[in-house]
């Protein structure tokens, strides 16, 4: 067996050995491109969206040198027409550069290519060519007629990761490999896949002869990375979990067509655990967003804010180069963060949100380390809010709204009711880890201003806020009484408490009213 060629199938037989969700749909998109001028195919998706697995279910199926029957005779694949055409019968090449280019030497483009064609030899004694993996397919094709299904796992971690010497190199390698005249005659069929799609050059890109299938234009790719709704429910149904706390935790991505998808490298640590806890820092540490909610920082600031006050905003994606070391400006900013899979791009609106509460929890670590003033601090302190506000302590809600009225900020200036909600919307951030927050809920007889819903299994209390700006506290109570607002909660919980707040403009302070309804 093989390191690159003739590597068999017994990576995918243990993926299929544990939870496997059936994504085999795709090998028949891909049958469809075999030997044809759309043979060039690059998928980019964030970190834990499924691309390695698919690399290898499809390595499994294409590899010549192992009987991969069993394996998917049970698949979605195993229905279609051209199942058996394709099935094991192509010399296929897998390239992981996560583990095969582990190290940044500026030789690791050379070194990778010598030590496929070390592999190679083993199969075709006869090769003389030793450092243009290029050339070697193309005396093998020569010698034999034999032509090559070629796999990349993270094609873009060199683009990513290393010095731009290295970076050039790796893309002129790319170019020659993909780009030639003879690209045609050797391969059948080239799948990479990667966190950022292809990058630019002077506007175009690199290997503009490649279809690309991103996460924010994915085609007909879009179901097969990631989880539908269908999928994690038959998960929670099989091992007993609560489907709505998955969803809370885990969804929010619109990918193409599919209006609701979840990270599935979530969703199974989840299942692992039996937690619905955070497992995001496991694949990607939250210093990426970090770094780059400091570049053009008032727009990027005011648009974050924004996002974890639950709105969307919008973003220009075209301009994005493909690059992680050229970004310019806050379009670039979250262009990125939606490949990162730290936001969820809306292709219809043209708009980005923070898809989850697992997501939301690294925006707050970021911030935190980025010390953005007010914003910060209130983020920090809002678990204690939240418990104050179910203690009734009228008190400290107050002073902590005096403390952080985020005058500072360039979109939240206490004008009206709505600049008020989106504040205290983020002073109260940490609740979303316990409730589902609606602002300008329908209940009763009108609309509150914010209402708080515990999530399943959850033992605290629903609560209602209303907000008055040059008003009254007491007013803002009465309003919620007099328009039944809480009905709408009665089979949510037991208890609801009834906030009101109002700011004062003239005496620059806030007036904070709590009862509670129990029953």
């Amino acid at each position: 067996m093989g390191k690159f060629l003739d590597y068999g199938n017994s990576d995918f037989q243990r993926i299929k050995n544990s939870d496997f969700v059936d994504k085999s749909g795709l090998i028949s998109v891909l049958n469809n491109r075999i030997d044809t001028e759309k043979c060039f195919v690059c998928i980019s998706r964030p970190r834990r969206f499924g691309k390695s697995v698919a690399a290898k279910m499809l390595y499994a199926y294409y590899d010549r040198s192992c009987d991969s029957h069993e394996i998917f005779k049970d698949l979605e694949i195993a229905k279609s027409p051209d199942y058996g055409t394709h099935l094991n019968k192509y010399p296929t090449i897998y390239v992981d550069f996560n583990r095969d280019a582990s190290n940044d030497k500026p030789s690791v483009v050379d070194d990778i290519q010598v030590d496929v064609i070390a592999d190679l030899k083993k199969k075709y004694p006869f090769l003389t060519e030793k450092k243009s993996l290029m050339k070697a397919l193309e005396e093998i094709n020569d010698e034999t007629g034999e032509r090559f299904i070629f796999i990349i796992d993270e094609w873009d971690r060199l683009v990513r990761e290393v010095d731009k010497a290295v970076q050039v190199k790796y893309v002129n390698f790319l170019r020659e490999m993909f780009k030639t005249n003879t690209a045609n005659k050797v391969f059948l069929l080239v799948y990479m896949t990667g966190i950022l799609p292809i990058i630019k050059v002077e506007a175009q890109s690199a290997l503009n002869n490649f279809d690309e299938f991103s996460v924010i234009r994915p085609v007909k790719t879009a179901q097969y990375y990631g989880f539908t709704v269908e999928e994690v429910k038959a998960i929670c149904k099989k091992h007993g979990l609560d489907f709505t706390l998955m969803r809370h935790a885990y969804d929010g991505y619109i990918i193409g067509d599919e209006k609701s998808m979840f990270n599935p490298n979530s969703v199974m640590l989840a299942v692992e655990d039996g937690q619905y806890n955070s497992h995001w820092s496991k694949s990607a540490s939250y210093t990426t967003i970090e770094h780059y909610i400091g570049i053009d920082h008032d727009n990027v600031r005011d648009k974050i804010i924004r996002m974890l006050n639950g709105e969307r905003v919008t973003v220009e994606v075209t301009s994005f180069r493909n690059d992680m070391k050229n970004i310019d400006n806050c379009d670039d900013v979250l262009t990125l963060l939606v490949h990162l899979g730290y936001l969820s791009y809306d292709p219809e609106t043209l708009t980005v949100k923070i898809p989850n509460t697992e997501i939301a929890g690294e925006f707050r670590l970021s911030i935190s380390r980025a010390g953005w003033g007010e914003v910060s601090a209130a983020l920090n302190d809002s678990l204690t809010l939240i418990n104050k506000t179910i203690d009734m302590d009228a008190d400290y809600i107050a002073e902590a709204f005096d403390k952080y009225r985020f005058e500072s900020s360039s979109i939240i200036k206490y004008k009206d009711e709505n600049s008020m909600s989106c504040a205290i919307t983020l002073a109260y951030y940490a609740a979303k880890r316990f409730y589902k927050i609606f602002r300008e809920q329908p209940a009763g007889k009108g609309f509150a201003d914010m209402v708080f819903v515990p999530l399943p299994k959850s033992t605290r209390p629903a609560i209602v806020v209303e907000l008055k700006h040059n008003k009254s506290a007491v007013g803002a109570i009465q309003q919620i009484k007099s328009k039944n607002y809480p009905q709408a909660l009665k089979g949510f919980s037991k208890r609801i408490i009834l906030v009101g707040i109002n700011w004062s403009k003239r005496k620059a302070k806030h007036d904070v009213k709590i009862e509670v309804i129990e029953g």
